[in-house]
This record gives C-alpha cells, structure tokens and sequence, in this order.
C-alpha cells in the first residue's frame, strides 16, 4: 500500500525530474552548499593573523588556493546533487515497482 506522502512524491518526480537532472541545475543549485563546505578553508587562510606559526603566504600561493578552493565548490557542488538525483530516482522506482505489485 503506498501512503499520499509517497504518492506526492511521485508527482513530484515525474514533474522535476528532467529538469533536476541538467548540470547547469544541479551546479547553480549545489553551489550554496559548496560555498558553505569551502567558506571555511577560505577564511582560515585569507585571515591566517590569528595563527601566529603558519607560515607567510604569497600572492602566487593565494592564486593556487583560490583555484583549489574553487575546484572544491564546483565538485562538492555536482557530487551532491547528482547523489541527491540518484537517491531520489532510486526512491522513484522503488515506490513505482511497489504500485505495480498492488
């Protein structure tokens, strides 16, 4: 028996799933996230002051972490959301092989 919250969610996902699957979606819907994951690593080394041992960090070095931490949002950004679609397909099929069986 499929419950009316699993059926909401079947709607849902015939409705959004193309559109959840594009790249660009999943990139421009991930980045939050990623920002949030990377924000961290980019403030303790932009304000490294208050760690008095950590070693100078020049203008070239800066350029490379920037790149770094940006390489870490964009694939933080489209691994999630690609899981979170793969979750949710396999959900889809689950509760469409569940309402074929009754």
């Amino acid at each position: 028996m499929i419950t009316d919250q699993e059926k909401l969610f079947i709607d849902y996902w015939v409705k959004n799933r193309d559109k959840q699957k594009r790249s660009f979606y999943q990139l421009a819907i991930g980045l939050t996230v990623g920002l949030v994951f990377a924000l961290p690593i980019l403030l303790s080394v932009l304000f490294h002051d208050w760690y008095k041992r950590m070693s100078f960090i020049s203008n070239a070095q800066i350029t490379v972490i920037m790149i770094g931490i940006l390489g870490i949002i964009v694939f933080f950004a489209l691994f999630r959301m690609r899981f979170k679609w793969e979750a949710n397909e396999q959900l889809y099929k689950e509760l469409k092989y569940k309402e074929q069986i009754q």
